[in-house]
């Protein structure tokens, strides 16, 4: 017996099977990612992260550190080219922009944080901020 709850409206079904994507798709090309996929890792010095980012120039990546909070976003552009003689019968390149936040449980030293992108792969090493000591007060 399955216990989830199917979280879906009668018609979905109906859509998806007769028109895939003839509904929702928008009018020139295919949607952007709702998010971007991401996983992290944690060493006793760092955070790793690893977000996909396929098809992006590595210009177009922006990458915020404000304490714990992560931020990313990528800006894809589209890039229609007509020559003369020829016209365009179907383009699935398309213009938008993805972002995604997220909390990591200790402070960021953004001093000494990295970033790479490969083959669609963002990585970032986020060594996490010294701790600081607590000092106990003599009172006066």
């Amino acid at each position: 017996m399955n216990s989830l709850i199917a979280r879906r409206g009668l018609l979905d079904d109906f859509f998806r099977d007769v028109g895939p994507g003839f509904y929702v798709k928008p009018l020139h090309g295919d949607a952007l990612p709702t998010q971007i996929r991401i996983d992290v890792k944690e060493t006793p010095e760092a955070y790793a992260v690893e977000a996909e980012v396929p098809g992006v120039a590595r210009e177009d990546i922006q990458v915020t550190v404000d304490g714990g909070i992560v931020t990313l976003r990528a800006e894809v552009r589209q890039q229609d080219r007509q020559t003369d003689g020829s016209k365009v019968l179907r383009s699935e390149r398309f213009y938008g922009a993805v972002s995604r936040s997220f909390q990591l449980p200790q402070d960021i030293d953004n001093a000494a944080s990295r970033a790479k992108y490969e083959n669609g792969v963002l990585q970032l090493t986020l060594p996490k901020k010294a701790a600081s000591t607590s000092q106990r007060l003599t009172i006066e």
